[in-house]
């Protein structure tokens, strides 16, 4: 494939929805100011949408492309759908805008995260993936930088929390440094929400790993990404607003996020390291059920389940896709 940095051609926006009639309007009236200055087309995955999710994109937004899944198919299927809708529609894009329908791109966002791609580093890589400084609703800031996942860093944060532990790179994923959310902080892997892929990052990486139903797809394409030698980067001056899931509070989607954190770390590494990973992990879910945390008591009995370790993701009970990251 073609490493050739690509400053032509439009910038797809591809969204996956499910059941997203709620959030979309927003989201759809935000674009033009967001996307002010690029020359960019909207694609949208539905993945079975009970309700008017589709009629909204078709009355807000009718210069879209709609892709209806016909199934709840998850997020890597829903954006590798709207991806290959984009590139049949148009041959040869830029860049891809990979967002969630509850995000809210402030104005120049978008622009902000396609100039930033491809910008040769000195260590002989380029930006390949792009992200913004998230915010809250209340304007906090979202902490979505994140380092590789390790059997070090997962038992840091087994044992003192991730927020006291990501003061120290090697005993937690999640960067916690305020300062590395002003400036254009490399990361391992960044939270999927909103994030703009280049041209080239995606002829090297091609589609989206859909084993992943939901959580760990965007981990597992940074990290492929950077094999390929594409960077994952903040860009501090691009800004947008996300919602949120329920992630934290739904004892089925608790369970997936960590079922499918071990099921990527066996796919990159060998059996002892994975053996000493799931310990970890499961030594975290292990004290936070003993507190009384229900998604908690949900992982850690799918943990120590061979069968459910070992099957791979998929259509399960109806998840709201937003929750991903």
């Amino acid at each position: 494939m073609s490493l050739t940095p690509k400053t032509e051609g439009p910038v797809a926006v591809l969204v996956v929805t499910w059941n997203s009639a709620a959030v979309l309007p927003d989201f759809l009236t935000s674009l033009p100011t967001a996307m002010e200055g690029l020359d960019w087309r909207l694609v949208v995955a539905d993945n079975d949408s009970a309700d008017d999710t589709v009629e909204i994109v078709r009355t807000l937004a009718p210069d879209a492309t709609v892709v209806q899944t016909g199934r709840n198919a998850g997020y890597a299927a829903g954006v590798n759908a709207a991806l290959h809708a984009a590139v049949a529609g148009e041959g040869r894009l830029r860049a891809a805008m990979v967002c969630n329908p509850d995000i809210r791109m402030r104005e120049g966002c978008a622009r902000l995260l396609v100039e930033a791609l491809d910008a040769p580093l000195p260590d002989g890589t380029r930006v390949g993936i792009s992200v913004p400084v998230l915010h809250e609703g209340d304007g906090s800031v979202v902490r979505s930088l994140r380092r590789e996942p390790s059997v070090s860093r997962a038992f840091g944060e087994a044992v003192i929390g991730n927020t006291r532990a990501g003061r120290f790179p090697r005993l937690s994923e999640l960067v916690t440094d305020p300062a590395a959310y002003t400036g254009q902080t490399r990361a391992d892997w960044a939270t999927g929400a909103l994030m703009a892929l280049s041209g080239s990052c995606l002829e090297a990486c091609g589609d989206w790993d859909e084993s992943f139903f939901l959580y760990s797809e965007e981990t597992e394409y940074c990290l492929r990404a950077r094999d390929a030698g594409f960077v994952t980067q903040l860009q501090p001056g691009a800004a947008a607003v996300h919602l949120g899931g329920d992630s934290r509070v739904s004892p089925f989607l608790w369970t997936l996020l960590t079922l499918n954190r071990v099921r990527l770390h066996r796919r990159r590494h060998g059996p002892l390291a994975t053996a000493a990973f799931w310990a970890a992990v499961l030594l975290r879910e292990s004290s936070r059920a003993a507190l009384g945390r229900a998604p908690s008591r949900a992982a850690v009995a799918a943990l120590v389940s061979p069968r459910k370790l070992r099957q791979a993701p998929g259509p399960a009970p109806r998840a709201p896709l937003s929750a991903t990251s």
